[in-house]
């Protein structure tokens, strides 16, 4: 049986604090909450009842739940008032010298039997709980922000830490209805070793210039399905916070992707720490207000010069060629499906129309517009058939070869001035325009699988790209109703560059024992509010693709941090690959 914990202190009422001292009254535990003086003590009573105000006009809580919430709470300046708690949270600033002051403290104040807490997100808990008498009673709770609305708890055990606290910390938090993934004391835990990693790799791409903070933030929103994208997301957290994990987490792996990027530092000493002061990477209309106000949400690019694209051609009839397919055909374009035989040509044809009939069932499309869009699609084996198409579209395997042949062959027949682009995740597009004579007019497109779904498209210029091509790339977008984002020609572009190195810490994380496939999942997906964990998606994508994506980065950056795991060159070897094969980090062969 977990003992009963029905009297917790908090210590510091900052945002965090008194998010955690809701969640607690709210559960209907007593909590004593600390702050350094009255001033501290006022802020951190103005967050909750600030907090517990929206949750009444929001309908999560009553009036008369509000008050009695609120009675639960007593507030005081002196850790004295802890002697009688059962256990202590302390959420203070992360600076392990101050933490640790707290906890020698609290050790002379409080129960030989009461539990140590530190809400930490990025400290060591063993450095910590030296500093007390007690480390066997010492271990982190790393709620995340806002507390009151994310359920995730990250329970952090030393190797000191007692079995059975660890229960009667797990049991509470299952208690205040979260839930609680436990884990080993290393910098950032799961969730901030695997999520700080991508935001510090984001902030490299915006200070390189590689591309604008709207695109980073849109491509991470539209291509994975982020709830925030990660410079928006840094501003939330703030970035001297930020700067700070990231530091501590560098300083115990060493790892050259963990250093902070300059800008952070930078940005910090010129006093631009995100939401809270007004203005980070994005400038807010006051001091802790989500409410952006220099947010460029149109294209910089000035379509006026964009070349007129009335027919299309797609060369491939893979699941990419004919999802773009169907955007064409249902946005009014006469489109060209390219194939190597009549029968792949018919047989993609059949699936367009599969998707198309299965959006009628749905009310997303009307019987007549199917037919519509079905009878704008010319099936075509000969490239010559392509010859007077506006715009067309590569979409074959992700072989570098087979993609410069269809270029080589493309470059014979299209009529001067049409478009060539190629839609490769992962491969340089400049290859692809070096098999032609007109590298000026070949861009990369690429789409997001579904593409009848995905509303991104990455716009790929390379050094010979034409303005007047990305111009009309940009057009074609708005008129299909994707969202183009723009970036340089290097291995990953935005969305894989910054999606796969952070799945292939992961990988290492569970390849290392810190945690299971199961937990590193739920962290993500519970604490970060991903809509898949990083397991879950490598085995959706394919473990040989991802496999295949992640040595082109590492050939292309050469660093150290991109290296793939062995444990994902193992698994493709051994013919796990994901759902597809039926088994990969999961086995869906029972499912």
């Amino acid at each position: 049986m977990a003992r009963e914990i029905s009297s917790v202190g908090v210590i510091g009422l900052g945002t965090m604090g008194a998010g955690i001292a809701e969640v607690l009254a709210r559960s209907g535990v007593s909590v004593v909450a600390v702050e350094i003086d009255d001033d501290g003590v006022h802020r951190g009573r103005g967050h909750l009842e600030h907090s517990t105000e929206r949750a009444v006009s929001g309908g999560k809580l009553d009036a008369d739940g509000r008050t009695a919430l609120l009675d639960r709470i007593r507030y005081t300046t002196s850790l004295t008032e802890l002697s009688d708690v059962d256990l202590v949270i302390e959420a203070i600033p992360e600076n392990l010298e101050a933490k640790s002051d707290v906890f020698a403290q609290l050790d002379k104040i409080t129960g030989p039997d009461t539990i140590f807490v530190s809400n930490t997100s990025s400290l060591s808990i063993t450095e910590i709980g030296v500093h007390t008498a007690r480390p066997g009673k010492v271990v982190g709770m790393h709620f995340f922000n806002p507390a009151p609305i994310l359920k995730l708890v990250e329970v952090v055990r030393t190797v000191v830490t007692e079995p059975d606290v660890v229960t009667d910390v797990v049991a509470f938090a299952e208690r205040l209805g979260k839930t609680p993934v436990v884990i080993g004391d290393r910098a950032g835990f799961i969730a901030n070793a695997l999520l700080f990693g991508y935001l510090n790799h984001a902030v490299r791409m915006y200070e390189q210039r590689y591309a604008t903070r709207e695109d980073l933030d849109a491509a991470m929103r539209f291509g994975c399905g982020y709830p925030m994208g990660p410079l928006a997301l840094l501003d939330l957290i703030g970035l001297d916070t930020a700067y700070e994990i990231l530091d501590t987490m560098y300083h115990q792996s060493r790892n050259r992707l963990h250093a902070p990027a300059p800008l952070l530092k930078q940005m910090i000493t010129a006093g631009l720490l995100g939401r809270k002061t007004g203005q980070g990477f994005y400038t807010y209309d006051e001091p802790d207000s989500p409410t952006v106000t220099d947010a460029i949400t149109a294209s910089t690019v000035d379509t006026a010069t964009a070349r007129e694209v009335r027919k299309v051609g797609v060369v491939g009839t893979g699941t990419m060629a004919t999802g773009i397919v169907e955007v064409f055909a249902k946005r009014g374009y006469a489109v060209i499906l390219r194939a190597r035989s009549a029968e792949k040509a018919a047989a993609s044809v059949a699936r367009v129309k599969k998707s198309l009939d299965k959006a009628v069932v749905k009310g997303k499309l009307s019987e007549e517009d199917a037919a519509a869009a079905l009878g704008r699609i010319s099936p075509a084996v000969e490239f010559e058939e392509l010859a007077d198409v506006d715009l067309v579209i590569e979409a074959v395997a992700e072989d570098l070869a087979v993609k410069q042949a269809v270029f080589a062959a493309l470059d014979d027949v299209v009529k001067p001035g049409a478009v060539l682009a190629t839609t490769t995740s992962s491969l340089p597009v400049i290859e692809c325009a070096a098999a032609t004579s007109r590298p000026s007019d070949v861009v990369g497109v690429h789409f997001f699988n579904p593409a009848p779904v995905m509303k991104l498209v990455e716009v790929v210029s390379t050094i010979a790209t034409a303005p007047d091509v990305i111009a009309t790339v940009d057009a074609v977008c708005a008129a299909v109703g994707k969202h183009p984002v723009h970036c340089g020609d290097r291995a990953g572009f935005i969305v894989n560059a910054l999606l796969f190195p952070y799945l292939n810490d992961a990988v290492k994380m569970l390849e290392a024992h810190y945690a299971e496939a199961d937990d590193i999942d739920t962290a993500m997906k519970v604490g970060c509010g991903l809509p898949m964990g990083p397991f879950e998606l490598l085995d959706v994508v394919g473990l040989d693709v991802s496999l295949a994506i992640q040595r082109t980065l590492y050939n292309e950056f050469r660093e150290e941090g991109f290296a793939p795991a062995p444990l994902l060159e193992h698994l493709v070897t051994a013919g796990r690959l994901g759902r597809k094969t039926g088994k990969g980090f999961k086995d869906y062969s029972t499912r």
